[in-house]
């Protein structure tokens, strides 16, 4: 059985210009220990679908239509069950890790309360030493010290392994992460999607990734659907969408990959090529530094 399985999913925001519709129908489903990505451009509707499955979504101003199961339990039609989920069985890393926490609470407070969502039987002592032993599954340095302080004392990657952490304190089937990696430096996102895939290695979660960037999509992904516009215009298996692209949209996300130009020796002076029929006769230059 599929750990999150979506069938004709349609959300509709109320809005001051009327109603937009910012999903169109989509379809898809993750098996456990399977990674599936929605890639596509800003405002294409792809966080806009993981938060309507997670109903963080304001009732009064979306309007969710269609099947979606999470652990085999219908969370579109009642809030009942994912109230349940949310926390548990499903699990959200957030985009900006800088705003995710409490200012004003300690990494331990946030992270206990966290852990005895999960496990409501674990007493402080007990959550706090779990909360020691995440931060050390996320490799994140002198955890104990970590624990102690505060949001604004830990760097953005720092903060987005707390966050994982947290994620993973709850032992879900069901991550989603939602633009992991967009908020922080290039070098520090390599070691966030090493530690994903290492994770997902040792747990078996099955991953929902929100992401624009192809390059993310294809180290991480088993499954990719392109969205734009609120639909689904190509899906399929990583290799086949990023080496063989079907769809126009496609293309044109893989052609706004920056591309490196060819190598050239730091040491090796190359002139620039000049035209002496059209090259501009030397300016005079006085002895003062000025124009003549």
């Amino acid at each position: 059985m599929s750990v999150l399985d979506v069938r004709d999913l349609t959300v509709d925001l109320m809005t001051l210009a009327g109603v937009v519709r910012a999903v169109d129908g989509v379809s898809f489903h993750i098996d456990r220990g399977e990674t599936v990505t929605i890639i596509g451009e800003s405002g294409s509707g792809k966080s806009t679908t993981a938060m309507a499955l997670l109903r963080l979504l304001p009732d009064d101003l979306a309007v969710i239509t269609g099947t979606a199961e999470i652990d085999g339990k219908d969370v579109v039609s009642t809030r009942k069950h994912v109230n349940a989920l949310r926390g548990r069985t499903v699990a959200l890393i957030p985009q900006d890790p800088m705003t995710a926490l409490n200012p004003i609470a300690t990494i331990e407070r946030q992270m206990v309360e966290a852990i005895r969502l999960a496990h409501p039987e674990l007493s402080k002592k007990d959550a706090s030493a779990r909360a020691l032993a995440l931060l050390n599954q996320v490799h994140l340095s002198v955890p104990d010290r970590r624990l102690k302080q505060y949001p604004h004392e830990l760097s953005g990657g720092m903060l987005q392994r707390v966050l994982i952490a947290m994620a993973l304190s709850a032992e879900p089937s069901l991550v989603v992460a939602d633009e992991p990696t967009s908020a922080l430096d290039v070098t520090v996102q390599a070691g966030i999607l090493d530690l994903l895939l290492e994770i997902q290695e040792t747990t078996g979660v099955a991953v929902l990734l929100i992401t624009h960037d192809l390059g993310v999509a294809r180290l991480m992904s088993d499954r990719i659907h392109v969205m734009k516009a609120g639909r689904f215009v190509e899906s399929g298996p990583v290799e086949q969408v990023v080496d063989a692209p079907a769809h126009e949209y496609t293309r044109t996300l893989l052609a706004a990959i920056p591309a490196l130009g060819p190598w050239q020796d730091p040491d090796e002076e190359v002139a620039p090529a000049a035209d002496p029929e059209t090259e501009a006769a030397p300016v005079p230059v006085t002895t003062d530094g000025g124009a003549a």
